[in-house]
């Protein structure tokens, strides 16, 4: 992923959510002349600035951000797109002399902007539609049979990763994995990249995924949420929809849940995906990416390795 011959250097920041990755970045722009250009899947979406946990007004106005509510939440943004826009933002910032900063916490649009995309051709829509309407058990228990190294790979219950791998097997004749071995695309190796992962102790992880859904349901995640619902041109199956908060609130705002539980429940769906998160950057990124517990408070240059 890394190429030290190269001038064109770029931080990276990763990490689950709440690990204090906007925070960092920020500070980092500051102190280096960067822009920060957003890597995460749910704050790619103009409709969720608060359930995202995107930098608000203030923090946006302190140094330049880019892709962050940049897409409307009706148009689903893959990964290819994000990279797209990514290595555009990541040029333009070289360019103009600045140091691009990645943030965030998906790992599928970070591995796609460095290590470029499988070729996957265009699922066929009968396909698609047949794969996508069987319940996620039985799409599992197909897995088993048609691509038994995916079904051995993901989690019984992961809906979406499930109906992928059995979508591009049966549609293409050739598994995921076997797709992904031939990706093309990557700029990692055109960069110098400086990353560093933030992985807080769990413990403290919990309590601030904990917090901060308080906030956002006290200060406007609740009404967020109700302007989203009251879109008529939002496909039922927008991922905006999905984003955690979403589905929660939505049941409170129908008088299926109370406060109290649909607070409850997103909590626990955050805890969840922060736990996904967090097994993810610690294991599958190359080792020599630092990982660290705590964020740095100075020397921040320094620490990325970034020298003039």
């Amino acid at each position: 992923m890394n190429n030290p011959a190269s001038n064109k250097k770029v931080a990276l920041i990763a990490g689950p959510t709440a690990s204090g990755k906007s925070a960092l970045a920020i500070a980092l722009a500051e102190n280096a002349d960067g822009v920060v250009i957003n890597a995460d899947a749910s704050q790619v979406y103009r409709d969720l600035r608060v359930l995202s946990a995107r930098p608000d007004a203030a923090d946006e106005a302190r140094v330049p951000h880019h892709l962050f509510g940049y897409r409307d939440g009706a148009a689903a943004c893959s990964a290819a797109q994000w990279a797209t826009d990514a290595g555009a933002a990541i040029d333009a910032a070289h360019r103009e002399g600045h140091l691009p900063i990645l943030v965030g916490g998906t790992g599928l649009y970070l591995r796609t902007l460095l290590d470029g995309i499988a070729p996957v051709p265009e699922i066929d829509a009968a396909v698609r539609a047949t794969v996508r309407a069987m319940p996620v058990a039985e799409a599992h228990e197909a897995l088993t049979r048609e691509d038994p190294a995916a079904a051995a790979r993901l989690a019984p219950a992961d809906t979406t990763r499930v109906a992928r791998a059995l979508e591009v097997v049966r549609s293409t004749g050739r598994t995921l994995a076997d797709w992904q071995a031939t990706r093309s695309g990557g700029i990692g190796g055109s960069i110098e990249l400086h990353p560093l992962i933030l992985l807080p102790e769990r413990a403290e992880l919990v309590a601030r995924c904990d917090a901060r859904l308080v906030e956002m349901f006290d200060h406007g995640g609740v009404e967020e949420v109700a302007a989203l619902l009251a879109r008529t041109d939002l496909p039922s199956d927008a991922p905006v929809r999905r984003a955690i908060g979403v589905p929660e609130i939505a049941a409170m705002l129908a008088g299926a849940l109370t406060r109290e539980a649909a607070l409850a429940a997103a909590q626990l769906a955050t805890r969840r995906y922060a736990k996904r998160q967090y097994t993810w950057f610690r294991h599958q990124p190359p080792a020599d990416w630092p990982r660290i517990s705590q964020v740095p408070k100075d020397n921040l240059k320094q620490y990325f390795n970034i020298n003039p």
